[in-house]
Formats: structure tokens, C-alpha cells, sequence
């Protein structure tokens, strides 16, 4: 971007020569003037992506331009941050040359004046940044003499989340790259277990923990075909990540190969566990279900007839015993009668 004018082209002879070069300058002013002053970031740049500008108006001498031009480069990929953590946002010149000196390096967002760190002349521009990055940010300066410089952005939120751009100036050059933070975790890898028989099938819990933003859960079958979850829990801890616990509820004795996916909806990726779930779990399906109701029926029957002539014969003992004992007692009464009428007799 922008239209650089070749000093040499000014010390020509010829007055139209100058005259066209003046006229570059002019054209170079008007068009940098204008972007300056609305400074958008087009959304269709992609991170990493580089851009190049000269200041239009400098003096017509032949010292006039004494910096060699330079190119500022970002990450190709998205610098990923989970909330409440740090970010480091990395930008470099090429070809490489200490920026320790150099008069501006600038990151902010969409817009020029949306300032996340200002540091010019050596020393950090406070009042230049915006008011929700004060005193969760610096400059890291180590790689210096590298030509790499970085911001350091603590205790990430959700709105730091999305473009951001590095503006390196030295003299009349300037360039400026892309960078792009995503707030986002990938939690880990799900856990499957087999919870036991449960409202007419068998119950499959798939359980997971540190997303963030909360993620989508889904159960597939062996076609890849989706299964509808019976329930699901969702939990947020003290530091912004989710954690979920989803049950599934298989009737089908012929789907018995699942899988548990865990899609986190910013990075485009997802985290996935199968588990082979064995026929005799299935309730309509098991022969061993059928068996042991048939064992406990007869069980059940065969104790319900012991216990009912256990019961019988202590009835007919009891009154066998009843029966003995009152015909003691009538034989007792009548061996005391015979002996008083003996007595009685002589």
C-alpha cells in the first residue's frame, strides 16, 4: 500500500522530471492522508498478512529518505489463549535489525487510534492506550537487537479476542502485519463409561473437563449417523472453563458401537472417544437376564413350598404334642379317680 517516489528521479535536469516527481508526492499525501484518518483494518486480511506505507511528505534533499525499507511479519496461525491467561503477541522485522531504536512500535485493534501498547521514543505511551488493557500489558523487549518485539497481554478476556496489528515506524517507513487472538481451550480427552441397565436400556456416560467457550457435545454411531443425548450437565469453574457430563440411553442392542465427540466451536476441532458396548448389557438382548428370572422364580417357588411344609409339619407336631399331652392328662384324672374309689371301697 502506498506509492514510494525514488529520491534520484529529483535531481534530474529536466523541470518536468521534478514536476512529476512533486506530483507523485502530492498523490502519495492525499491517498495516505485519507487512510490515516479512517485506518479500518479490512476484515479480509488474513494474520501474518503484511502491509507497507511511506509518509508522503519529506524534504527534497538528497538525504531526505535515510532508512532502509523494512517488512514486519505476525504468526500465520492465530495466537490461541484460554481465559485469565497470558497472550503473547509476536511481530518481526525483515530483513532482521534491532528495533531497539526505532521511533515507534505500535499494536492495536481494528482501528489506529484503538491503541492495545504504544512505544515511542523508548518509553511506553500510556495515555495513547485504551483504558481496558492499563496495567495488563508490556513490551518484550529480550529479542531485540533481533529485530522481534512482542506484547504481552495478562489475565486474557473474552473482548481480547479477535484482530489485532503490529505497526512498526522508523523515520518516513512504516509496515504493519495481522495478527489474530482466538480466547479459546481444548479441554480434555473425553472419558466413557458404561453406567448399567437404565429405562429399558443400557446407559453410557461421556464426561470431560477445561473448555472454553462451552462446547458441543455429540454421540454418533458407527455410520457417523448423531444420537440423541437422555440428559446433559454443564459446569463453569472460578476460571471461566466448562466442564460437561452427558448420558446416552441405547435401546438397540444393534448399535453397540458409540463414539462421544467434544467440539470446541471457535478453533474448529473437536476431541472424540468410541466405546464397544457388549450385547449381554442390553436388557431385551441378554439370554443371562432371562435365565436368572427363570432361576429366581424357581427359586422363589421352590422356598415358598419348603417354607409352607416346614410350617405343616411344625403345625402336626404342635398338635400331635397338644393331643398327647390332654390324654395324659384325662388318663392322669383317671387313674386318680380308680384310686379313691379303691379307697373308698375297703
Amino acid at each position: 500500500m502506498g506509492i514510494y517516489c525514488k529520491p534520484s528521479v529529483l535531481f534530474q535536469d529536466s523541470y518536468l522530471l521534478v514536476l512529476t516527481q512533486l506530483l507523485c508526492w502530492v498523490t502519495t499525501m492525499a491517498r495516505m492522508c485519507q487512510e490515516l484518518c479512517s485506518s479500518d483494518v479490512q476484515e479480509t486480511h488474513k494474520p501474518g498478512t503484511k502491509h507497507f506505507a511511506i509518509f508522503p511528505f519529506v524534504p527534497l534533499t538528497a538525504t531526505s529518505v535515510s532508512t532502509e525499507g523494512f517488512r514486519v511479519f505476525g504468526p500465520s496461525d492465530p495466537v490461541v489463549v484460554a481465559p485469565g491467561r497470558e497472550a503473547i503477541l509476536p511481530c518481526s522485522v525483515s530483513p532482521a535489525m534491532s528495533v531497539e531504536n526505532m521511533e515507534e512500535l505500535r499494536w492495536f485493534r481494528t482501528r489506529f487510534s484503538e491503541a492495545v501498547f504504544v512505544y515511542r521514543d523508548q518509553e511506553e505511551q500510556k495515555e495513547e492506550q485504551m483504558i481496558e488493557y492499563s496495567l495488563r500489558t508490556s513490551l518484550v523487549k529480550d529479542q531485540f537487537h533481533e529485530g522481534k518485539a512482542a506484547v504481552r497481554i495478562q489475565n486474557v478476556q473474552e473482548s481480547d479476542s479477535g484482530i489485532h496489528v503490529c505497526h512498526f515506524k522508523q523515520g518516513v517507513l512504516y509496515e504493519e502485519a495481522i495478527l489474530e487472538l482466538k480466547v479459546a481451550a481444548m479441554g480434555s480427552t473425553p472419558e466413557v463409561y458404561i453406567k448399567g441397565p437404565e429405562d429399558g436400556g443400557v446407559c453410557v456416560v461421556c464426561m470431560t473437563s477445561g473448555w472454553y467457550p462451552e462446547p458441543q457435545v455429540h454421540w454418533r454411531d458407527s455410520t457417523g449417523e448423531d444420537l440423541p443425548a437422555s440428559s446433559e450437565t454443564l459446569h463453569e469453574d472460578a476460571e471461566g472453563l466448562f466442564s460437561t457430563e452427558t448420558s446416552l440411553v441405547l435401546r438397540d442392542s444393534s448399535v453397540r458401537n458409540v463414539a462421544c465427540s467434544i467440539f470446541n466451536p471457535v478453533l474448529g476441532q473437536e476431541k472424540a472417544i468410541a466405546i464397544v458396548i457388549p450385547e449381554p448389557f442390553f436388557p431385551q438382548a441378554s439370554p443371562w437376564k432371562a435365565a436368572f428370572i427363570v432361576i429366581l422364580t424357581m427359586m422363589g417357588l421352590l422356598v415358598s413350598g419348603t417354607s409352607y411344609l416346614l410350617i405343616r409339619e411344625h403345625s402336626g407336631r404342635l398338635k400331635l404334642q397338644q393331643e398327647w399331652s390332654h390324654f395324659q392328662l384325662e388318663k392322669d384324672e383317671l387313674q386318680t379317680i380308680k384310686e379313691d374309689a379303691l379307697r373308698t371301697a375297703s
